[in-house]
């Protein structure tokens, strides 16, 4: 019986410990009866003391509300993609990236946990939220959900303010006991323990979420106030906070050691309990990761080194070809159903006829598949040998299987370029709309689908013709409802030209490179060539050459597009021509003393045009410490060279502090 409120600490704290043991270090300290006592005698004192009770007591972990649905989140600090590595070699050349700068940096690492990303945020040392991964910007606010696994601590001893992020997973052998659960009685089966873990996590009654024996792993930090310091000693300071220790978490000083950790990790890859499907390297100093950066989609400072791909053969039955949102064919192989690795495969996608025809790929020919992680299936090539007369050719096709409309049939790509065509228009609407776009308030996919089926609008221009009487005919729709959304869609007349360009929704083109492009070439965007497009940094091949195909297709709707919105161009493209830096093509090399991203953002917004690669194009390389190859490039091209201390010189005449 506990007594006093002090006593109800005590026992808390017991109660705590006893969890960590049994549920984390998998060492219990106590029976089971001596815990259940412990948690019900807690818990009556709770029942009776409603004033007194702590939040982050283990009876709060499990809350009695079931919710209709989840909220969106955003994280304080972008969670990102890592770039993917699959070989020795390939190791060796992003090392070399690294040490260019950092020519003797150590490396820590960790397994790549097949699982679902989550996102705590502890201040105070209190846990306030738990998000998933989503975009890497927002997602879903699972709080109550993570609160019901036992190796997410409610709270821990340090007080500043930090996301810790890591790996929810299930273990192979619970995998298998849930999908049985759910085979008597009914349910659809999880494909593989990773579906397992995320669907886990998304259940909307938390109490079904703590039945599932969910483990979460450190593998990083976000948002926090560390500036220097090693991560291999942060990443285990956390893991004595009250977290499933990360196993097989490696101080690594050479290539040697790393590929070594590699190596182990893969002769373990199918006998460990959880699922792996690679290793993740990151620059052990802090300091060297705030330096290195970020690309458009991922940190410089780390990668994902994975495991080869499981390969296994199947047979073509036939092709389907799917329409994209900006017209792209893709042919689709459909399978004879294969498994590999949990997941049943009967789709691989065959990228474009250009490549059928370089792999000589027929339907009924026996072919290899791959699949790695979350990799889509991919067929690397056919058997010819097995070949038995029956092979059919895969020819192109030349209309559209959706609204039958002629294709334009180019070197690689095919397209469909009816704007109407139903198989790209509603989708393109609804992203142009969406809130990640123009985010016109109430122009939801379901309104989208209505205004198409009803003839009211025909395609994005249409947005700007509709007339509230249209809108009062429709079912549901009242005054109030239809002035709204004419409101909305007028709002959007000079908005900020990145936010047009995002929204066109071109292929490898979000946020950060619409920005870019709308910083580097204002309204001239569309007629400018692959090369100049290219030497934005952080732009690459599909990227450049993806704006100049949309800008082609699309010429009409983007010139009227521009006529009617009048988007507004970025500030340095307007008034900041003045600058020394303004219109020049700009590359960063060495060592500098603030993060490349921030000083790139600096020159952005003065009129510069970032690029990556040295070039007769570039017109002045800003060099720090360690500067290597970009710099002797520069002095071979008589490019002009300066290096931060004149940098900074240069950027306080013009009243910028660095």
């Amino acid at each position: 019986m506990i007594k006093n409120f002090e006593n109800y600490k005590k026992n808390i704290a017991l109660l705590e410990r006893m969890a960590y043991h049994y549920y984390v270090l998998d060492d219990p300290i106590s029976t089971d009866e001596e815990y259940d006592e412990l948690y019900h005698q807690i818990k009556d004192y709770e029942e009776q003391n409603p004033n007194q009770v702590i939040l982050t007591s283990p009876t709060q972990r499990v809350g009695s509300n079931v919710l209709e649905a989840f909220q969106k989140n955003k994280h304080l600090e972008r969670m990102w993609s890592l770039d993917d590595i699959f070989n020795p070699g390939k190791l060796e050349e992003w090392l070399n990236r690294i040490y260019k700068s950092w020519p003797n940096i150590n490396f820590t690492c960790s397994p790549k946990f097949d699982g679902a990303s989550l996102n705590l945020y502890y201040k105070n040392g209190i846990l306030q939220s738990a998000t998933t991964r989503g975009d890497g910007i927002e997602g879903e606010l699972i709080t109550q959900n993570a609160k019901t696994i036992r190796s997410i601590p409610l709270k821990i001893p340090y007080k500043e303010s930090i996301e810790i992020r890591g790996e929810v997973v299930i273990t192979k052998d619970d995998f298998e006991k849930i999908n049985q659960e759910r085979l008597q009685s009914g349910e659809n089966l999880f494909a593989n323990p990773r579906n397992a873990a995320a669907g886990s996590l998304r259940q909307l009654d938390p109490k079904i979420t703590a039945k599932r024996k969910l483990k979460f792993i450190p593998w990083g930090i976000g948002k926090n106030q560390i500036q220097k310091g090693s991560f291999f000693k942060l990443i285990n300071e956390i893991l004595q906070y009250g977290f499933y220790p990360t196993p097989f978490i490696k101080y690594c000083e050479n290539i040697e050691d790393i590929q070594a950790c590699y190596d182990n990790l893969l002769s373990i890859r199918h006998d460990y309990p959880i699922m792996l499907d690679g290793m993740v390297i990151m620059t052990d100093s802090i300091e060297a990761q705030k330096n290195l950066g970020y690309t458009i989609k991922s940190p410089r400072f780390a990668c994902a080194y994975k495991f080869p791909a499981i390969e296994k053969s199947s047979t073509i039955l036939s092709i389907t070809n799917q329409v994209g949102r900006t017209g792209v064919i893709t042919p689709v192989a459909e399978l004879k159903p294969i498994e590999i690795e949990g997941a049943i495969i009967s789709r691989a996608t065959l990228h474009n006829y250009s490549e059928i025809e370089k792999k000589d790929i027929k339907i009924n020919d026996t072919v290899i598949i791959i699949r790695s992680g979350d990799v889509i299936p991919k067929i690397i090539k056919s058997i010819q040998t097995l070949r038995d007369g029956t092979q059919i050719d895969i020819k192109k096709p030349t209309h559209c299987p959706i609204c039958g409309s002629e294709l334009l049939i180019e070197e690689i790509f095919i397209r469909c370029q009816n704007l109407s065509c139903k198989a790209r228009l509603k989708e393109s609407i609804a992203y142009f709309a969406s809130k990640k776009a123009l985010n016109i308030e109430g122009l939801g996919e379901k309104i989208v689908e209505q205004l198409l089926q009803e003839g009211i609008i025909l395609n994005i221009l249409d947005l700007y013709s509709i007339k509230i009487e249209d809108l009062l005919k429709l079912e549901g729709w009242k005054e109030k409802k239809a002035q709204n959304l004419i409101n909305a869609i007028k709002n959007t007349r000079n908005i900020p030209l990145w936010r047009l360009l995002n929204a066109l929704g071109i292929e490898h083109i979000g946020e950060a490179a619409s920005k870019k492009l709308a910083s580097n070439f204002g309204l001239e965007v569309f007629q400018k060539n692959y090369d100049e497009i290219n030497s934005i940094d952080g732009f690459g091949k599909e990227m450049a050459a993806s704006v100049i195909d949309f800008g082609i297709v699309n010429k009409n709707l983007i010139k009227k597009l521009f006529e009617i919105i009048s988007p507004q161009i970025p500030q340095n493209i307007a008034t900041k021509s003045n600058s020394f830096f303004a219109l020049k093509t700009i590359a960063l090399t060495g060592s500098l003393s603030k993060p490349r991203e921030e000083i790139s953002s600096l020159l952005e917004s003065l009129g510069a045009k970032m690029t990556s690669s040295i070039s007769k194009k570039t017109d002045l390389i800003i060099y720090g410490q360690n500067a290597g190859s970009k710099l002797k490039k520069g002095k071979e091209l008589n490019i002009e060279l300066i290096d931060e201390k004149q940098f900074k010189i240069r950027l306080k005449n013009e009243g910028i502090e660095l």
